[in-house]
Parts: C-alpha cells; sequence; structure tokens
C-alpha cells in the first residue's frame, strides 16, 4: 500500500522533469529562459535609468515633485525585474536538476535572494517620494535629516544591489560550470560564463568594502547573460545531452 502511493506521488514529479528534459520541449525552454535574460536587461537598465535621471538634479528632493512620475515608473521597472529572474530560475530548474539537482536548487535559491534584495532597493527608493512631500518647508527647504535620510535610501539601494549582484555570482558560477559538465553549452560559452560571474562577485564585494571598481568588474558577467540570452534564443540547448537527461529523469 505504502509502495504504490509512493509511486503514485512521484509519477506526477517524473513527468514534469521528462517532459522538461525531452528533445522537444528545451529548445522552447531556452528559448523562454533565453528571453527572460534578455528582458532583463531592458526592464531593470530601464528602470534604473529613469531613476537615476530622476535623481540627478542637486537637491533632488526639492524637485521630486516635478520627477516623481519618473521615479515611481523607473522604481516599478526595478520591481518588475523580481518576476524576470525569478522566471529564469524557475524555468532553468527542470534543466539542470536531472545533471546536478543541487546546483539547480543552489542556483534558484541564489537568484530568490537576488530579487528580494533588489526589491528592498526599489522600494527604499519609492520611500524618496513621501520623504520629498513630508521633509521639506513650506519654502522647499528640508532639514538636513531629511537631505541625510534620501542620501540614506539611494546608499542602501546601491548595497542591496551589490549584495544580490555577488549572491547571483556565487550561483551563476556553480550553474555554469554544471552547464560546462553537461555539454548543455558550447565549452567556450560556459567556460567564459564561469570566469565572468567569478570576476562579478569580486567586483560586488570590493563595491561593498568600498573599493569602486564593480563598473568594470561586472562587465564580463553582464556581457555573458547578454550573450547567453542571445545564444538561447537563436539555439536553445545543446541537442547531444537530451538522451541522458532523458533517461536521468525517466529512472
Amino acid at each position: 500500500m505504502t509502495t504504490s502511493g509512493t509511486t503514485t506521488a512521484r509519477a506526477p514529479n517524473a513527468r514534469s522533469a521528462a517532459s522538461a528534459s525531452s528533445p522537444g520541449a528545451r529548445p522552447a525552454y531556452g528559448r523562454v529562459i533565453g528571453a527572460l535574460f534578455l528582458a532583463g536587461f531592458v526592464v531593470y537598465g530601464g528602470g534604473f535609468a529613469l531613476v537615476s535621471s530622476a535623481l540627478a538634479p542637486p537637491g533632488f528632493l526639492a524637485t521630486m515633485p516635478a520627477h516623481q512620475a519618473t521615479l515611481v515608473l523607473g522604481a516599478f521597472l526595478m520591481l518588475l525585474n523580481m518576476a524576470v529572474d525569478l522566471g529564469k530560475g524557475v524555468l532553468f530548474f527542470p534543466i539542470l536538476a536531472p545533471h546536478g539537482e543541487r546546483t539547480a536548487l543552489g542556483y534558484l535559491v541564489a537568484l530568490v535572494v537576488q530579487v528580494v534584495l533588489l526589491g528592498i532597493g526599489a522600494v527604499g527608493l519609492l520611500m524618496l517620494v513621501p520623504l520629498s512631500r513630508h521633509g521639506l518647508d513650506a519654502g522647499g527647504v528640508g532639514p538636513a535629516w531629511a537631505t541625510a535620510m534620501g542620501a540614506v535610501l539611494i546608499e542602501g539601494n546601491a548595497m542591496a544591489y551589490q549584495v544580490g549582484q555577488a549572491t547571483l555570482g556565487v550561483g551563476g558560477a556553480f550553474m555554469c560550470a554544471l552547464l560546462l559538465r553537461a555539454r548543455l553549452l558550447p565549452r567556450p560559452l560556459a567556460t567564459w560564463g564561469v570566469i565572468g560571474y567569478a570576476i562579478h562577485v569580486a567586483g560586488a564585494v570590493a563595491e561593498v568594502f568600498g573599493l569602486h571598481i564593480s563598473l568594470v568588474l561586472l562587465i564580463p558577467g553582464g556581457l555573458f547573460e547578454l550573450a547567453l540570452g542571445l545564444w538561447l534564443l537563436a539555439k536553445g540547448f545543446e541537442p547531444r545531452s537530451h538522451a541522458g537527461s532523458s533517461a536521468h529523469a525517466a529512472a
């Protein structure tokens, strides 16, 4: 009776893993994941650009009413990126799990931690709107605490971003190492991912410690994600690994 129940409970999971690992499903999964990688650049990059433009004027708290819509739209785009990144982790899991379930789970957890941190940073930016409304007097001059609080919220978003990128880099490096071992990507592309994410982590950690070199060190990992998105959108995952992953899922 127990054996029958266990078999029945495992059957849906086996069918789900088999469907994700099948030769017919894998190209579609690859294209969707590739599209999400590219969408992340557009959504988060666009949101960050809008927020930066709203905070660029000197004394931005005093000019916030004129730039409020830009700031709110940018912050919401940054929040929308949370769904994009979670989608990548969820769709990647059935692709990676047959070759290394712990690595697949670790990458998913890394993405969850990253999106939570990015979300906290974006909400902090949204708090600048009520701060500008209640922290300024009728003449548009705010007390020192309002200016200091605004600076803290902006720095908090930057710090959350760097810690999130460091977490993503660790999970991404292990993910790319698994893609390399399982031959799910061409060897040069997967190797680029391992190295790029390792440099990505170094840049983010350096930024946390006050060494402002992340702008350069984050480039290799960022370019890898762009190349990975384009590759998956055009080619999908390598087909030579289909047979092995399908047999693993069936077992």
